[in-house]
This record gives structure tokens, C-alpha cells and sequence, in this order.
């Protein structure tokens, strides 16, 4: 038994009062990040199992290399490689992975920086090169998710209208003569997310040129680029051309998303820059992805673009089946034009008498999910709130027509605004 003796004071210890928790937060960064409004809800999803979601820019699993991927893992495999392919690699990517796209797209392979995907791309353009709270042009509609990266730096947005040609130039002229300054614009070229339309190649020189002359960089996102099925390309080397442009590309839309594989083409000047920001965050791309897709791509002349046209020959069938069921099944209530590529069909509400978010809950009722196109609006001045972004990679003929019937019967109960039928 151990004695106390109390004529001497408490030990600090035993005397003090517990600790006060305190709480963690997030930082001032994470505070700032947006919960999904609209696009990615998952609350405006049909509850229906049996739900057709024209949601998402998806590649048909028919579309993508499977077979290929599983024999080229195991010629690396038998080739002795797959210790190497666990290891560490560089930053930059693998020579032979940026020597085959430096080739294809026709530059120096020391502009090519191998990347987590297209999203990594953008992630690593916007960190690199703009500073916190400065100004950036973007499409309007935009891609939304471009904007999330963009609230990694607070930056301040431009909204520049996007035309049946792509991204309004004479506009964003106009508001650069008139003072405004910006760090950066952002807009998808071809096949654009969400409106379909492809920037023209008078556009492109413009835009480049404007970027030179006010000294800013242009983020051109181009996932879609290789999927054109109808209509005429309209070009990249005034892009690979410029100082002023940094060219996000991807195998997200060809080889699969899951592979998480993409590249940026950068002035070579901004290259040791770009690679310094990227050495502090996920080091390098996956070693073991690289291996594969490398291997297939390299010892397979031909394979690609073979693989491309099988892949356009399909989402073609599947745009022309979704524009004719949409005219014979509703016709005058689209304004519909038929893509030339990609994954989108971005039609307009022409009855003003119909609501659009009453359509929107009619149809999700109705087992039918479309993104709504007010959601891809990134200023005020565009039809966006009466547009359907429908998307038809990844749908099956028979989804896609049972998906337009139940759009069809959506109309049919939904004629004007706060009307429940």
C-alpha cells in the first residue's frame, strides 16, 4: 500500500483536469471544394432498377481492347517483365509510350508528359500554371468537373459563349480589348462536352493568336478527338505550333477509363515546371499500366487505328440510331443536329410550354436519366436550361430505343411549368 502524504500539494499530473479536445478541420482548401450540384447528383438518379442512364461520356465495353490487353500481359509476362513492371518509374513516362504519341500527334517527345488521365492533366495545367485567384476563360456551357479543378486554386471565371463552331473567339476578343485579363482559357475543341460542336480551324488560329498577343495559355481538353465519324478534322498543329498552349489528351475515351493513362503535349519551356509540380505529388503514372499499354501500342503497327475505326463504325450506328428514334418518336419537339463525332447529343426544348424540370422528374419516373443542361451552364446568356445532354457510348440499340420511348411518354405528361399532368 502506497501512502499519501497530505500536507504536500498534488502532483501537476494528478491534479490537472483532462484535456479540452479539440476538433479537427479541413483546411481553407478542402473548406472551399463544392459538394455535386446537378451533374454527378446522385439523388436526381431514377430510383428503377431497370433505369437506362444516357449519363456519362462512356466507352462500349465492345470498344475496348480487352483481349488484347489480357495477351500483351502475358507476352510481358513471359518476356520476363513483369518484376520491372511492379518497380518505380519516372516522371515523365516511359520513353517508347511518349515516343508513340510524340510521333502520332507530331512533336518532340520531350513535350510529352505522361498523366493519370485527362482530369490529371487539367489538374496539373491549372496548379503549374495559373496563379491562385486569377482569371480563367471557360467554355459556357462548360464541362463541369473542369471547374472543380479550377477551385483547387480559387480562380475567378470568364464564361465565354460557345457557338454551333465551338467556343465564341470574336467574344472573348472583344472582352480583352475591353481590359479584361485573364491567365488562361479553357475549352474542349472537338466534339465539345457538352454541345457537341467542334472548333473551327479559323477559330483555332485565332484563339492561339489572342494567346500570344495577351499572353495567355490555353488549356485545350480534346478526350474526343479521335472518335470523328462524320465531318472533316479540323486540325492540331496550330496547337502543337503554339508556346502558348498546353494540350491535354487521353486513352480514357479509346483504351478504357480504368486505366487512368493520358498525356499533355506542353511547351517545352513549361516541361521542367510542370514535371517539378508533378515530383511532389503522385511521383509517376502507373508502372504496371505503362508496361502493357505501351507493349500493345508499340509492338502492334496498326492495332490503334484498326481498333479507332471498329470504335467509330459503332458509336456512328448508335448517334444515327438515337437522332432517328428521338425525330420519329417526338417530332417538332427537339431541335436536333446530328453529331459528327464523340459521345453527346445536346438537343434544345422547342416548345417553351415545357418545363424542363418537370421533364427531367417525368423521365427519370419514368426509368429514362439524362444530365440536365442547366447544370453545364458557367454563366448567365445560353439556352443550357433548355437543353437534354443524352449521352450514347455505352447504351445498346435496344436501350437506346426503349430509352426515347420513355422520353416520349415523360413529354407526353409533362406540357408546362409547375404541370403534373
Amino acid at each position: 500500500m502506497t501512502l499519501t502524504d497530505p500536507t504536500l500539494p498534488a502532483s501537476p499530473a494528478a491534479s490537472a483536469a483532462p484535456p479540452t479536445p479539440i476538433s479537427l478541420t479541413p483546411s481553407a482548401l478542402a473548406r472551399r471544394l463544392t459538394v455535386p450540384k446537378g451533374f454527378g447528383d446522385q439523388s436526381l438518379l431514377s430510383p428503377r432498377p431497370d433505369a437506362i442512364r444516357l449519363l456519362g461520356g462512356i466507352p462500349d465495353p465492345s470498344a475496348l481492347p480487352l483481349d488484347e490487353l489480357r495477351a500483351a500481359l502475358g507476352e510481358v509476362w513471359d518476356a520476363g517483365g513483369a518484376a520491372a513492371s511492379l518497380q518505380y518509374s519516372g516522371s515523365h513516362g516511359f520513353e517508347g509510350l511518349r515516343g508513340w504519341i510524340a510521333e502520332r500527334e507530331g512533336v518532340d517527345a520531350r513535350r510529352i508528359l505522361i498523366t493519370n488521365g485527362g482530369m490529371h492533366g487539367l489538374s496539373l495545367t491549372v496548379q503549374a500554371l495559373v496563379e491562385p485567384g486569377a482569371v480563367v476563360a471557360v467554355d459556357n456551357p462548360v464541362y463541369p468537373l473542369f471547374l472543380r479543378t479550377l477551385e483547387l486554386i480559387g480562380a475567378d471565371v470568364l464564361p465565354v459563349p460557345v457557338e454551333a463552331d465551338g467556343l465564341d473567339v470574336e467574344h472573348l476578343a472583344r472582352r480583352l480589348a475591353d481590359g479584361d485579363r485573364i491567365a488562361a482559357v479553357y475549352t474542349v475543341p472537338d466534339f465539345h462536352n457538352p454541345s457537341q460542336g467542334t472548333l473551327s480551324a479559323d477559330k483555332r488560329a485565332a484563339l492561339v493568336e489572342l494567346a500570344a498577343r495577351y499572353g495567355f495559355v490555353v488549356i485545350a481538353d480534346d478526350p474526343y478527338r479521335e472518335l470523328r465519324f462524320a465531318g472533316e478534322d479540323q486540325g492540331r498543329r496550330v496547337f502543337f505550333d503554339s508556346e502558348h498552349v498546353v494540350y491535354v489528351g487521353t486513352f480514357t475515351k479509346t483504351l478504357g477509363p480504368g486505366l487512368r493513362l493520358g498525356w499533355l503535349v506542353l511547351p517545352e519551356h513549361l516541361v521542367d515546371a510542370v514535371l517539378r509540380l508533378r515530383n511532389r505529388q503522385d511521383s509517376h503514372s502507373s508502372t504496371f499500366v505503362q508496361t502493357l499499354v505501351q507493349h500493345l501500342l508499340v509492338s502492334r503497327p496498326g492495332w490503334f487505328d484498326a481498333t479507332l475505326a471498329r470504335a467509330r463504325d459503332l458509336y456512328r450506328h448508335r448517334a444515327e440510331l438515337l437522332v432517328r428514334e428521338l425525330e420519329t418518336r417526338l417530332p417538332g419537339r427537339l431541335t436536333i443536329t446530328a453529331p459528327e463525332g464523340g459521345f453527346f447529343l445536346w438537343p434544345l426544348l422547342t416548345d417553351p410550354a415545357v418545363d424542363a424540370a418537370g421533364l427531367h422528374a417525368r423521365a427519370a419516373a419514368a426509368g429514362v436519366d439524362y444530365q440536365q443542361g442547366e447544370f453545364f451552364a458557367s454563366g448567365p446568356g445560353t439556352d443550357s436550361a433548355r437543353r437534354l445532354r443524352l449521352a450514347y457510348g455505352d447504351r445498346t440499340d435496344a436501350e437506346l430505343r426503349t430509352a426515347v420511348e420513355r422520353l416520349a411518354a415523360a413529354f407526353d405528361r409533362t406540357t408546362s411549368p409547375g404541370t403534373s399532368g
